[in-house]
């Protein structure tokens, strides 16, 4: 897979007379301060695409929506799209959390088009910056066999689109990932080599003093340091940050 940026340079450009665009010497806060933190310290870089996995029953959904929700605070156009669950149930657990932010949200499984209406909602939000997640990467289909049908490749293709799309508008796109029943990413190492960042919460079992708490940690980041591992409290609205490890 080759991803082509906006304004890429040609092939032989003396690197010395290369201007690296605006956009990406900026930073997207998560609007979450901790996970700020596991990201280097800066959030998210404009075009960084995102692979976010969690252990069943960690709280990965409960997680991303209130990233999500403090990225619409934020400003941001937000859309949070799955097909894992009904909106009605996710406006659920939105209720639950105490979330405020004025996230988009959809449940579109043909990756096409999903990335088709948040352009559409782009053009209708000019100057604000797009950040899709995608609960989850397993359930979009590409459209490659025209039938519905849904391989471990249609997931590789998926997010070769995703990523494509991210790198070309300078948006954000935080796909989450199923797992194996041992706890790591589904999928082939295609997808990890990929995208730019990966995420994992999981639930600390070794730490006797920690034990049972969820753990997140940025476990790869091409834009910066992977910062510090956040451990977290199950908590009625949410997550709840108790300490931090470097």
């Amino acid at each position: 897979m080759r991803i082509k940026f906006q304004d890429t340079p040609e092939f032989g450009t003396d690197i010395t007379t290369i201007e690296v665009p605006a956009h990406l010497n900026e930073r997207v806060s998560t609007g979450v301060e901790w996970v700020d933190e596991a990201f280097g310290g800066e959030g998210l870089t404009p075009s960084m695409v995102t692979l976010f996995a969690g252990e069943a029953g960690a709280g990965k959904t409960t997680l991303a929506m209130t990233i999500a929700s403090a990225m619409a605070e934020e400003g941001h156009l937000v859309v949070y799209n799955t097909a894992e669950e009904s909106l009605h149930q996710l406006k659920r657990t939105y209720n639950r959390l105490g979330l405020r932010g004025p996230v988009r949200v959809g449940g579109e499984t043909i990756v096409g088009e999903l990335i088709e209406r948040v352009e559409a909602l782009r053009k209708k939000n000019p100057g604000k910056r797009a950040v899709l997640f995608v609960d989850s990467l397993q359930c979009l289909d590409d459209g490659h066999f025209g039938t519905g049908r849904i391989t471990s490749e249609t997931a590789t293709r998926s997010l070769e689109k995703l990523c494509e799309w991210a790198k070309e508008n300078y948006t954000n796109v935080i796909a989450i990932n199923q797992v194996t029943k041992g706890g790591n990413f589904a999928g082939s190492n295609k997808l990890r080599h990929m995208v730019d960042a990966m995420a994992f919460l999981g639930i600390e079992k070794k730490d006797e003093e920690l034990k049972g708490f969820r753990k997140f940690e940025v476990l790869k980041n091409r834009f910066g340091g992977c910062g510090q591992v956040a451990y977290l409290q199950a908590v009625s609205n949410g997550l709840k940050l108790v300490a931090t490890a470097e």
